[in-house]
């Protein structure tokens, strides 16, 4: 049984102020069935880290560098990850890719990188709408998760969680279907089977695009959707809380 996971991506959003406040407000309303996660600015991590000790909430990274260490001006490299026990990274979000040009060979490294230090990575993909339209998706889909779980020890995948995010659904107030989401997530689990066989059964996938307390419920009833990356609807205790309650 894969326990469901439900990940709040804060994007550039909140001070240390904020974030604290809002930890402190959904301190002890969370659920042990399902794991709690909060993706925060860097500047929120170790606060975040330190508020949430002695609870079930995980805090998360939203990017990090491949390379150890280097003139990468801007980056951050894993070790500072790992020096505030971050528990893990979001790697290769649309944005990311779309607004930063990383590349499924880019987010590979990332993806091999968090592992070997220890951070789960969540990898990203998602097609666009004119890719949707051309009947592309799956092909989209198949590329940016082959090549993002390259070389990955088949004893490492069930640290993987995967999160399929229809670029336009994402902030636009569009959702796919819980039919629609469920269907290309259920072929991103094949793609994942043939490349690993069995050991798919045991990798979270999420959906993320437009998720709120309102279509939680209907999202998280699929039959292999295991949790939800949220943008606007995790900004807000209230509505975090919403979504833990599916």
């Amino acid at each position: 049984m894969r326990k469901p996971i439900i990940a709040g991506n804060w994007k550039m959003n909140k001070t240390i102020k904020e974030g604290l406040e809002f930890v402190e407000s959904i301190k002890g309303k969370t659920d042990d069935n399902v794991e709690t996660l909060i993706c925060a600015p860097f500047t929120l991590l170790k606060d975040l880290k330190e508020a949430t000790k002695g609870t079930n909430i995980k805090i998360g990274a939203q990017n990090m560098h491949f390379e150890n260490s280097g003139a990468f001006t801007g980056e951050v490299a894993p070790a500072n990850l790992v020096e505030i026990e971050m528990d893990y990274v979001i790697i290769g979000h649309s944005e990311r890719r779309e607004m930063f040009n990383e590349t499924d060979e880019s987010c590979n490294k990332k993806v091999l990188k968090a592992i070997e230090v220890g951070i789960n990575p969540i990898l990203c993909c998602g097609e666009t709408l004119e890719e949707r339209e051309a009947n592309e998706t799956m092909k989209k889909v198949e590329s940016q998760v082959s090549k993002g779980l390259l070389n990955v020890d088949p004893k490492d995948l069930e640290k993987v969680v995967i999160a399929y995010e229809p670029i336009w659904a994402i902030g636009t107030g569009k959702t796919a279907t819980a039919q629609q989401a469920n269907e290309v997530i259920s072929y991103i689990r094949s793609v994942v089977r043939n490349m690993f066989g069995d050991l798919a059964d045991s990798v979270r996938i999420q959906y993320g695009g437009s998720v709120k307390p309102a279509n939680v419920a209907e999202i998280m009833g699929q039959s292999d959707i295991d949790g939800a990356l949220v943008g606007g609807a995790s900004l807000k205790a209230d509505d975090f809380l919403g979504l833990l309650k599916f």
